[in-house]
């Protein structure tokens, strides 16, 4: 049997790419939710929630949120993950603040924003990944504990995510909380589906 030959690993124009897409797909999702009033997982989760609350932008909250994870990130996953995060929360931290000026969204179905807003974060998010950087928060717990110890880092996504959407309860109604709960399983699935140990090699 011939021995496959090893996977050639990303360029710098092929991580810069990624992580311009990511974000992007990431800052759409957050304003589709956010126009639905809707929440999702994960620190992007809480942020969402902390802005309901205080007003402030969801941009510069989820970076606010993150810095405790930057430290924990150079300290698991090395300095080449830790500054692609850094520069990866910063892009999303500008297109979070310029996305209401570029995509002004007037109306759209809840539901449409729960599983599309949901899903495309997911893809964002494995679109990092897939190129040594996450958004921080819990994203770098799980891809830490899938990459040393085996365990998935969609279910360890999914725990914790719907620990957050429980949180939103308090600012949100029930019939939300239940499309927030919804976009989380949108999140999640597409991290379990496409990102499991062994299955990508690119990097």
């Amino acid at each position: 049997m011939t021995t496959p030959p090893p996977a050639a690993r990303h360029t710098p124009i092929e991580d810069v790419h990624a992580l311009l897409i990511g974000t992007s797909f990431i800052a759409v999702g957050l304003t589709l939710l956010k126009a639905a009033g809707l929440v999702t997982g994960g620190v992007a989760g809480v942020a969402l929630i902390v802005s309901y609350l205080t007003h402030w932008p969801v941009g510069v909250v989820f970076f606010l949120l993150n810095i405790p994870f930057y430290v924990l990130a150079q300290r698991t996953l090395g300095w080449v993950f830790t500054g692609k995060t850094l520069a990866t929360n910063l892009l999303l931290m500008a297109l979070a603040w310029g996305m209401p000026h570029w995509l002004k969204v007037t109306g759209v179905d809840p539901v449409f924003a729960a599983v599309f807003g949901g899903t495309i974060i997911g893809m964002g998010i494995l679109a990092l990944a897939r190129h040594k950087s996450s958004v921080g928060g819990v994203g770098v717990l799980a891809l830490y504990l899938q990459e040393r110890r085996g365990i998935s880092a969609g279910k360890v996504q999914m725990a914790a995510d719907c620990l957050v959407v429980i949180a939103a309860f308090a600012v949100i109604d029930w019939d939300k909380l239940l499309l927030s709960i919804l976009s989380a399983v949108a999140l999640s699935v597409v991290i379990i589906a496409n990102h499991k140990p062994g299955r990508y090699e690119g990097y």
